[in-house]
């Protein structure tokens, strides 16, 4: 009922009580039918409506487009078969109890089936009936369940990669979340009909069971009811119960059959946006070729002597002029090539091939993001086969846009066949900027640098920071950790890998789509504020850079508010992308300082020799080339500060006055994109600073 009331909120009808308590009182009125006895007439009723309800099955069946149109076949089979089996029960109570007074005793369709269909002969009418019990049973409805049964099978095996495709498509940024739901809901609503129609066959097979056992109790009942009670002849009892039998039989039967034909309609069509009936004359009577082979046959057999010459000439006389037409129909271009003419069609194709120009839809757009895997990592990616990858990677995606200020593009992940079946490789905008080799069945036991012993495994690196690890069983976990190894899984260290990379790269990602969705969504909570800043005051170009700028030193663009304060109040005077990002990240020191320094007030840092500091001063005012013996000391002594402070378990913070912070980052941190350059103006006004190394002093200047 579930499904008919969303059928009927989809089709535009609202729902009344009487729609909603359909099935329930129909349920009861079967049941009350099988108890209660009913008088001819009502038995003619429902009969006719039996066969009716039989009619708009198959018909529904013939005109549907795809199986889940009709999803509550499974439940009409069970109550149409409900159905018959009590008008059977009703029948025969009225056949055994009134039979005696003639024909019309169950009334006038039973007595129509008995006579009109079968000409008042019982012998013929058992024979039919027997007919049609075999095509039921042993054709339509043995055919029809195999057919559901082996699609129930191939639609569970195929539920993982269909899920895995939206799941795909949803991080991809193809489809939204409720477009996913419902495909979702699709997949699960078609396994669940198929897995319902392999069982609602068993209905019609013990429907024709019941049918034959029927209908030798009746006949049996009739002769001893008509011979013992109503000291009827043996021979006029059994041709008056028998007929009233074959009738009965063969009313209940023939609906049967009509559903039966429906369920197979239903299993066997391909779904391809068009119905049976178009299906088949698509497909069927499209072909001049075989059209006018057909009725070369046809007339050959017709020349026959002895064969029925007219009947097998007027068919080859029709089949030739539809296959004239269909030759005309194609000429005009209405009609479909023929599959046969194999040259013609190829020639027509290499045609089209040629005229066809290049379009924009030829053009493929780089993913900014993409994960590529080998087949046997598959799983990890799959959610239905328990992989967490994907739920690790929307984790990844969430932590940034709360902790950096805006969302980063999605993942598209696809299987590469190229690749190892264990690899897989990470991509920015189409180039790989990471890869690795993962054990899908094992953990990776990484040593932080103080584990003890050693472990049996494979020996080899995790991806993100290099660190020696082991890949173990997972029998292995608790003695690993014991030891002091840090055991991770396989999708975690995939998404470690690809958090660490994407923070490397952050500021690629945040393009000017992704500034102009930020500007969208402050434009809702200050409208007024965002309209009079841009393009007023500062471009959007000015504005993407600036906050690019930010991102690439790992400085969080969460708060908004002080950052366009900053820029509406220094764009007017100052049009320099670089000054305009050092007077934010000034007004930004207090969450700077919190970022590096949580709950500490005093900062440990490296800092710069005061001579140094001089030379580098002197460096930027005259704009030249800082000398190369001081580059190579200052790099080898940052390297030492550096390793001394994370040995240590601190920051890696260098501290340099604000007129030096832009230029050593940009000269540092592309070697270690780890380090921190901080301005002294940039730091809290209540923290206590402690240099724990310096740069510079007698070797790092002795070439000046």
């Amino acid at each position: 009922m579930a499904n008919l009331a969303t059928r009927l909120r989809l089709s535009g009808l609202k729902e009344t009580p009487w729609q909603i308590l359909a099935g329930p009182v129909l349920i009861m009125l079967i049941l009350a039918m099988m108890v209660l006895p009913l008088p001819a007439f009502v038995l003619d009723m429902l009969f006719t409506f039996n066969i009716v309800l039989a009619l708009m099955i198959l018909l529904v069946a013939m005109f549907t487009q795809n199986t889940l149109e009709f999803a509550a076949f499974p439940t009409v089979l069970l109550f149409s078969t409900l159905l018959r089996l009590a008008l059977n029960v009703a029948s025969t109570r009225i056949i055994l109890l009134h039979g005696h007074n003639g024909a019309s005793a169950a009334g006038r369709v039973v007595e129509a089936f008995g006579h009109f269909l079968v000409g008042g002969n019982f012998a013929i009418g058992i024979v039919i009936f027997a007919i049609l019990i075999i095509i039921n049973f042993m054709v339509i409805t043995k055919g029809a369940g195999r057919i559901a049964e082996v699609g129930a099978r191939f639609v569970l095996d195929g539920m993982p990669g269909k899920q895995m495709a939206i799941d795909a498509d949803l991080n991809a940024g193809l489809i939204g979340e409720e477009e996913a739901k419902r495909r979702r809901s699709e997949v699960t609503q078609e396994a669940d009909f198929y897995g319902s129609m392999d069982g609602a066959s068993k209905f019609v097979r013990g429907d024709a069971i019941a049918g034959l056992l029927i209908m030798g109790i009746n006949i049996l009942g009739g002769l001893l009811v008509g011979v013992i009670q109503h000291e009827m002849s043996f021979a006029d009892a059994g041709s008056t119960y028998t007929l009233l039998t074959i009738g009965d039989g063969l009313v209940a039967q023939i609906p049967a059959l009509i559903i039966s034909t429906a369920a197979g309609v239903i299993v066997t069509r391909v779904a391809t946006g068009q119905d049976v009936s178009e299906q088949m004359m698509a497909q069927l009577f499209t072909s001049p070729r075989v059209m006018t082979l057909s009725a070369a046959v046809i007339g050959l057999l017709g020349m026959i002597p002895g064969m029925p010459n007219l009947v097998f000439l007027l068919f080859t006389t029709a089949l030739l002029g539809l296959a004239w037409w269909l030759r005309g129909q194609q000429s005009g271009g209405s009609v479909k090539k023929d599959p046969g003419d194999t040259d013609e069609s190829s020639a027509a194709h290499a045609d089209a091939l040629q005229a066809a120009e290049a379009s924009w839809s030829d053009v493929q757009i780089e993913d900014a993001l993409g994960l590529e895997v080998g087949y046997r990592l598959i799983p990890m990616v799959d959610s239905v086969q328990g992989g967490e990858l994907l739920t690790r990677i929307r984790g990844i995606r969430k932590k940034i846009a709360q902790e950096m200020g805006f969302l980063p593009p999605p993942v598209h992940i696809r299987d590469n066949l190229d690749l190892a079946p264990t690899a897989y490789r990470i991509l920015l905008k189409g180039v790989e900027i990471g890869n690795g080799d993962i054990q899908p069945e094992r953990w990776m036991a990484i040593n932080p640098g103080c584990a003890a012993g050693d472990l049996p495994g494979d020996n080899c690196q995790e991806p993100a920071f290099g660190l020696p690890a082991i890949w173990i069983h997972e029998v292995q976990r608790e003695q690993a950790q014991i030891q002091g190894y840090t055991v991770v899984d396989p999708s975690s260290v995939v998404a470690t890998h690809l958090n660490h990379l994407i923070g490397l790269h952050i500021e690629e990602l945040f393009g000017r789509q992704e500034t102009q969705q930020l500007l969208d969504r402050l434009s809702k909570e200050m409208p007024r504020v965002v309209e009079e800043l841009i393009p007023e005051v500062v471009t959007l170009t000015q504005f993407h850079k600036v906050l690019q700028n930010l991102l690439a030193e790992q400085v969080s663009i969460r708060d908004m508010r002080t950052i366009i304060d900053t820029l509406a109040e220094y764009a007017p005077v100052q049009k320099d992308v670089d000054e305009l990002t050092a007077q934010v990240r000034i007004r930004l020191g207090r969450a700077i300082t919190h970022q590096w320094f949580k709950g500490s007030n005093d900062i440990q840092v490296i800092g710069l020799d005061t001579q140094l500091e001089r030379i580098l001063m002197q460096t930027l005012q005259t704009g030249n080339a800082l000398e190369p013996g001081i580059a190579a000391n200052l790099m080898s002594q940052t390297e030492k500060a550096i390793q001394s402070q994370e040995a240590l378990g601190l920051a890696p913070v260098l501290l340099v006055n604000q007129p030096l912070r832009a230029m050593l980052s940009r000269f540092l941190r592309r070697v270690w994109p780890q380090l921190v350059v901080l301005s002294n103006l940039e730091i809290s006004g209540n923290k206590t600073v402690r240099m724990r190394s310096v740069i510079g002093g007698q070797e790092c200047v002795a070439s000046e």
